[in-house]
């Protein structure tokens, strides 16, 4: 019986990306694609191509958190200049995902209006453009509450299952399983990341070998998000 693999590919030699580049189309021409794979995208290069790239005052400290906090729908903690709100896309994270890594000073790059279609625009255009079904993830680095240390995980999704719901069937010894629902995106996406890291400037990685069964027409990463009625913690 032969065992079941993963090999995660870090996409090199992409320009630049800057306002209004077209990513799908990029990707079709320099990525070396298969079908059945999934392609992880940085957040940042999604929002610099989406232009959603602002100005911020580098020399003001309140800067940043009044950004953040314009982002948010709801502040849930501050702590200093720390604030943990929620977004318009329904994300818990640490200042509505306002970044000021990896751009010039006086920039900072918030999150795609809609993660989920820029994620369908990079999949259509891969596939019209190459011939070959991929999945595509969106990522982003957030922390975890009681967990030290970032992961990357999916914000948007298409063509590969964001959540898949594993209740009803059984284990390996047998047993049914009754509350088992796998994030198979973020665990794309935080695979993807080790590849990718966070000064190596390798902003795609192609994660190939997931399980065929994954792979949807159908997909958003909005079905993670918790809705409020299961959530003991907001």
């Amino acid at each position: 019986m032969t065992r079941p693999s993963l090999v995660v590919i870090g996409v090199e030699g992409l320009p630049e990306i800057v306002a209004g580049a077209r990513l799908g189309e990029l990707l079709a021409a320099t990525a070396p694609l298969e079908a059945g794979d999934v392609v992880v995208v940085t957040q940042k290069i999604v929002s610099k191509a989406e232009d959603r790239v602002v100005a911020v005052d580098p020399s003001d400290p309140g800067a940043k958190r009044r950004l953040a906090e314009s982002e948010a729908t709801r502040v849930l903690r501050r702590r200093g200049d720390l604030v943990i709100t929620e977004t318009r896309h329904g994300f818990v994270c640490a200042n509505s995902g306002v970044d000021v890594s990896n751009v010039e000073a006086g920039s900072a790059v918030l999150l795609p209006v809609d993660p989920d279609r820029s994620a369908r625009g990079i999949r259509d255009a891969v596939r019209a453009l190459r011939g070959v079904e991929v999945g595509v993830v969106i990522s982003d680095t957030f922390g975890r509450a009681w967990r030290r240390g970032l992961v990357d995980v999916a914000i948007g999704c298409a063509g590969i299952a964001a959540v898949v719901d594993l209740r009803g069937t059984l284990d390996g010894s047998g047993r049914m399983l009754a509350a088992t629902e796998m994030c198979v995106a973020d665990e794309i996406a935080a695979a993807a990341e080790l590849v990718m890291g966070k000064s190596a400037h390798v902003p795609v990685a192609i994660v190939r070998g997931v399980d065929r069964a994954w792979l949807r027409e159908s997909s958003v990463a909005a079905e993670i998000i918790r809705p409020y009625g299961e959530d003991l913690f907001r």
